[in-house]
């Protein structure tokens, strides 16, 4: 249900984009045209907008804290400190935006679908990620260039409730995503309390990059040879939490649990049966 990030370099290059980002947002500002103020192009608290209902150009920028598993399937767990906000740009429906290390569009059709395209980078796994040295003897992995497509049909006129399809590809293989959602809170403004539950299924290509030992992994690490086939992957339980504190000021959280399949639980690598992570961090809306 998410996409684990490493400290160190990719904080920094992240972190460069975001100020890089402030000098574009200066640059590039323009008079906004307001539309019904406060509104969100969807009122939900996982779906990042700092453009107040307003057309032009948005930019908002803080720091997350995150408690979670060292990396997939890992019994280790770790603190991370990571840049959050994004610059965003905004044309009645449409938005395009700018965060970290992807450059996406989101667009809201007939109120109920909101449908999305991002490409991203996904950091690669590295032996040094384990400090117990679980990982040694199974190389670095490199980042990868993925491409996302999601889309979300709200229930209701007020997206209560909605329903979730994601894909995610690469030069790595395929996840795909379905998932239900809950929405607590009256405001349309993104604030408030959501709550999703998902299920995930992988190809085999994107479930040996995580899980998959080779015969040459095998020699060098001591574990048993394993190769994935696609199905099942996990499920899981997401919640989200936005508010804002004053006019500028985001403080937002988010929980994430998810129980692996028994496929991916057998693979040498998966340490747990399941992956978990827990944030809060503050966003600074300019």
């Amino acid at each position: 249900m998410r996409h684990h990030t490493n400290l160190g370099a990719n904080w920094m290059r992240k972190l460069a984009g975001l100020l890089s980002a402030v000098v574009v947002h200066a640059l590039m500002s323009q008079t906004a045209v307001a539309q019904d103020p406060e509104t969100a192009l969807v009122p939900l608290p996982s779906v990042d907008d700092f453009t107040r209902g307003s057309n032009g150009w948005a930019f908002g920028l803080g720091l997350g804290v995150e408690y979670e598993s060292a990396y997939e399937g890992s019994d280790e767990f770790e603190v991370e400190v990571t840049p959050a906000g994004a610059v965003q740009w905004r044309r009645g429906d449409d938005l395009v935006y700018w965060a970290g290390e992807a450059l996406g569009w989101r667009g809201r059709r007939a109120d109920v679908w909101l449908l999305e395209a991002a490409v991203a980078f996904e950091e690669g796994r590295e032996e040094s990620d384990s400090d117990d040295g679980r990982l040694d003897g199974l190389g670095d992995s490199d980042e990868d260039l993925e491409v996302v497509l999601q889309t979300r049909r709200a229930l209701d006129a007020d997206w209560r409730y909605w329903l979730d399809v994601r894909l995610v590809t690469g030069g790595d293989g395929s996840l795909g995503l379905f998932g239900v959602g809950r929405r607590f809170g009256a405001r349309n403004d993104g604030t408030g309390h959501e709550i999703a539950i998902a299920a995930v299924f992988h190809d085999g290509d994107y479930a040996n990059r995580d899980f998959g030992i080779d015969a040459e992994q095998s020699a060098a690490s001591g574990l048993a040879e394993t190769d994935l086939s696609g199905g099942f992957r996990s499920i899981g339980i997401n919640y989200n939490y936005r508010h804002y504190l004053n006019e500028n000021w985001q403080i937002f959280g988010e929980a994430v649990y998810e129980r692996y399949g028994s496929d991916v639980q057998d693979s040498p690598i998966a340490r747990n049966d399941y992956e978990a992570e827990v944030g809060i961090g503050f966003i600074y809306v300019f």
